[in-house]
């Protein structure tokens, strides 16, 4: 059996070198889907291979055989849409042409050629075939480009394209892929925006925010990438390449002490679950986490919160509805800010890993360092907040601070630093209310958030060599948390359903890549 299809017959006319294509009839295509099962039927029985051979080979087949059926489809449906001589779209009259065009299409199962009929109006034509299965206009099919846009998401382009080779024999370039991450990364906002609320949520909503900063490009790199690139000699082998390549650079100047090279942007994320009343062991307790979800994006932090308020509403936890929320955060000041504001009857918590962290620090400047001293007067204070003795231990750090001398060796850099951490606690004192929370099992730390954050932009996004620009990257950042979310299929379907929509409104195909990213969301947006 071969292992291409012999399905479309061409006659080749003397016509200043064109060549007409005859379209196969349904029966045709019939007749060799039959033969194909007999001839794979008949292969399998009688192979002698080993089972490594046979399952590779097969899988090629198989292959070929699903395109063969996909042709079956399309002109069973063609078939079936066009049997009239004239359509009436929009008070127009179409009539149809006698000869069938042409169009190639990449699919799952690789490149295929189908006929559709065409029907021409005085002001245009259209394909109805295209339009009434909702066909893109991009030559892919819609599930073609969703898988490879879902490893985008995983993992960069080039691994995503080389990933697709490995499991279908063919994939997009990288451009198209980035094109399509852009196309869908367009329509999150309003998928965001109209996605219904999780059922069966729990009683008690828990939002952690948090954010982490990536590498993004700077305005030279961006110029160099940009700027039309310079005629270089060919280097003599590839391991000259990189020598000739960093000849053409701008010598940076060396970093002093304190100086960042990675140009962080920060991105604010939102995560966001419930919790159910429970009983274990005869306690009551609060069970969950229940329909966790994360958002997260390169706009300023409000836009992060007005999107926690959106969703915190549409799940039933509005400002009036006398359901208790809790927002947990590592203590800034514009998540405190924001956070009273949108948020008024919510519990708001300073991560107590953050408190700990800062009595670590303090630590350092009464204690030497690795002395036995310091876990033992960590673990103390520690104790002292969550028996809900917050404010005893900011007096107790006054006390030390006050103990040592103005003057000595390092003594200024000690009060200068234990300063600090006790401004710094006493401002958040009534975020520290760590008792009642235990009594009420709520929660004390932003594990949560923690890990989305080291999950969704941590490992896809702040690694090694990256250099993103904060719109295109914003695309991928969106598709990353539906697809942790566990929305990718219906994100998906419901940009299938919004696409036939609006092809079917306009008598033709849209275009699901585009080249340019949407701009940054604003905090009004939500």
């Amino acid at each position: 059996m071969s292992t291409t299809l012999k399905i479309l017959p061409r006659a080749l006319h003397d016509n200043g070198g064109s060549r007409d294509e005859y379209p196969p009839t349904l029966e045709d295509l019939n007749k060799q889907v039959h033969e194909q099962v007999a001839e794979l039927l008949l292969w399998s029985m009688n192979n002698q291979g080993v089972f490594v051979a046979f399952e590779k080979e097969l899988w090629s087949r198989l292959h070929i055989l699903g395109r063969l059926l996909l042709l079956v489809f399309l002109a069973a449906r063609d078939a079936r849409l066009c049997r009239d001589a004239t359509m009436c779209i929009d008070d127009q009259v179409y009539r149809r042409r006698d000869n069938k065009q042409a169009r190639n299409l990449e699919t799952l199962f690789g490149p295929l050629r189908y006929f559709r009929s065409y029907y021409r109006a005085d002001k245009g034509g259209c394909y109805p075939l295209d339009t009434a299965l909702g066909l893109l206009s991009d030559r892919l099919s819609l599930n073609l480009l969703s898988l490879g846009a879902r490893l985008c998401t995983m993992m960069s382009y080039a691994k995503a394209r080389s990933t697709l080779c490995f499991l279908l024999g063919q994939a997009p370039s990288t451009e198209v892929l980035e094109q399509t991450v852009l196309g869908l990364g367009a329509r999150t906002g309003v998928w965001f925006e109209h996605a219904p609320a999780p059922k069966d949520d729990g009683t008690v909503l828990i939002i952690q925010i948090d954010g982490k900063g990536p590498p993004c490009a700077t305005e030279e790199e961006l110029a160099r990438r940009r700027g039309k690139r310079g005629c270089r000699p060919a280097a003599p082998s590839p391991r000259h390449r990189g020598r000739h390549k960093r000849e053409s650079y701008h010598k940076p100047e060396r970093r002093q002490p304190g100086d960042k090279s990675k140009n962080a942007k920060m991105v604010t994320l939102v995560k966001m679950y419930t919790l159910k009343p429970g009983v274990h062991q005869g306690e009551a307790i609060l069970l969950g986490p229940i329909n966790p979800k994360v958002y997260a994006s390169f706009s300023n932090k409000r836009h992060a919160f007005e999107i926690a308020r959106r969703e915190a509403d549409k799940r039933g936890f509005s400002s009036d509805s006398g359901r208790q929320v809790q927002i947990l955060t590592d203590g800034d000041q514009d998540f405190a800010r924001y956070a009273k504001e949108l948020f008024p009857e919510a519990i708001h918590t300073v991560d107590i890993i953050h408190v700990i962290e800062y009595l670590w620090r303090a630590s350092e400047c009464l204690f030497r360092a690795s002395s036995s001293e310091q876990p033992a007067w960590v673990a103390e204070h520690k104790e002292m907040l969550y028996q809900g003795q917050e404010a005893l231990v900011v007096e107790h750090l006054r006390r030390r601070l006050e103990a040592i001398p103005s003057r000595g060796p390092g003594n200024k850099g000690k009060r200068d630093r234990l300063g600090q951490i006790i401004a710094y606690l006493d401002k958040r004192l009534p975020l520290m209310n760590y008792k009642a929370l235990i009594e009420q099992d709520l929660e004390l730390a932003t594990g949560a958030g923690e890990g989305a954050i080291k999950n969704i932009i941590g490992a896809r996004f702040d690694i090694g060599g990256s250099r993103w620009i904060p719109e295109r990257a914003e695309a991928l950042l969106h598709l990353r948390c539906i697809e942790h979310n566990g929305d990718w299929d219906t994100f998906i379907q419901w940009v299938h359903d919004e696409h036939l929509a609006a092809s079917q409104k306009r008598s033709r195909p849209n275009r699901l890549q585009q080249g340019r990213p949407a701009p940054l969301p604003s905090a009004k947006a939500a």
